[in-house]
């Protein structure tokens, strides 16, 4: 098989696709970090498990697999600069900490306050494809709240979504 989409028409496409916009954290003994990741889904609800991808190159792949644990906090559309933050737009990490407000979890990882949700992951797995890792995590503790507007990322900018209060539950 001949692979016929180049890496900037394939790049351009993704760039089509409405995503939502994440801060994936990691804390514990091999230090604490995080970045911004639009590459995030549901794998199974049983066990609850997600994935995030991180690049490869990413000078936090080590210390997130050390870490051996991360949270996805979903952001909202007050949370623009926060994203651009964690994107690299500063490169210290207490720096970047220090642009929001977090609540330590009994993981260790740290949630964004304000996050509609947040995700506790023990990492279960790291599968490398091409240039990413994907890390797919168990889900051990979720923290929500019932309002905000989803911040997204489209057509390479961020864009919002109004929810509907209280909207959240099964």
């Amino acid at each position: 098989m001949t692979q016929s989409v180049t890496r900037t028409e394939f790049r351009n496409a993704m760039a089509r696709v409405c995503a939502p916009v994440n801060v994936v954290t990691s804390n514990g003994q091999a230090g604490r970090g995080g970045f911004t990741a639009t590459a995030m889904c549901a794998v199974t609800d049983e066990p609850p498990t997600l994935l995030v991808c991180m690049n490869s190159r990413s000078s936090q792949t080590e210390m997130f697999l050390a870490n051996k644990r991360f949270c996805v906090n979903v952001l909202t559309q007050e949370h623009k600069e926060l994203a651009a933050t964690f994107a690299g737009g500063l490169s210290d990490m207490d720096a970047r900490y220090a642009a929001a407000a977090w609540t330590s979890l009994p993981s260790g990882n740290q949630a964004l306050a304000d996050a509609i949700v947040s995700f506790d992951c023990r990492l279960a797995d790291v599968r490398p494809v091409g240039t990413h890792n994907i890390f797919i995590g168990e889900v051990i503790d979720v923290r929500s709240r019932k309002d905000g507007h989803a911040l997204l990322y489209f057509d390479r900018n961020y864009v919002h979504v109004p929810g509907q209060a209280g909207s959240f539950g099964g």
